[in-house]
């Protein structure tokens, strides 16, 4: 089923609070295939819901190992020592640098350092409880993608059958959705 402009309406912050207080915040996974436009989106919807008074976190679920912190650098030097976990904190940002023993689920994530947004927009992480939101390309295979029953679908192609599904331009439709949806 497809939802036009008139079909879907706008919420503000005042609405959703009184229709979501005990589920803040509010958290979607962005889910498809590489190159299908994923973070594109995400930065198109963040200042939507920004500009409509709500405070936005991401997550990006990354399925390799990756480094933030370098030999001969002093948080490093902490961690090599043995500190379980090393804060980096300036004027105006802070990293977190902790090893862990397993994948952390995303859910985990949010609620331990997202708790005070009203809205999480997660790039990844299919395999999770969260609402997915399914972006897909003409042209870009994503049958490796079972991300079970999406909530909704964002494509440049045709629409799988029973899904709400909207351009990769709509954006005030789809903010729409999320917060109402």
């Amino acid at each position: 089923m497809r939802h036009g402009r008139a079909q879907l309406y706008s919420l503000t912050k005042a609405h959703m609070t009184e229709m979501t207080s005990k589920t803040k915040p509010r958290a979607f996974a962005f889910v498809g295939a590489s190159d299908t436009g994923k973070t594109a989106l995400i930065e198109r919807l963040i200042p939507e819901f920004t500009r409509r008074g709500f405070t936005v976190g991401t997550v990006k679920h990354n399925t390799c190992n990756f480094e933030i912190d370098h030999p001969g650098k002093d948080s490093y030097r902490h961690k090599s020592a043995g500190s379980v976990a090393t804060v980096i904190a300036s004027p105006t940002k802070l990293a977190l640098v902790r090893d862990t023993d397993k994948p952390p689920k995303a859910e985990e994530v949010i609620s331990a350092y997202l708790s005070e947004c009203d809205i999480v927009l997660v790039e990844g992480y299919a395999v999770s409880d969260l609402p997915k939101i399914w972006v897909r390309r003409r042209g870009i295979a994503d049958d490796h993608i079972d991300a079970g029953e999406p909530f909704a679908v964002v494509t440049d192609g045709a629409c799988p059958a029973n899904a709400r599904c909207f351009p990769h331009d709509a954006i005030s439709q789809l903010t729409d959705l999320l917060v109402g949806g």
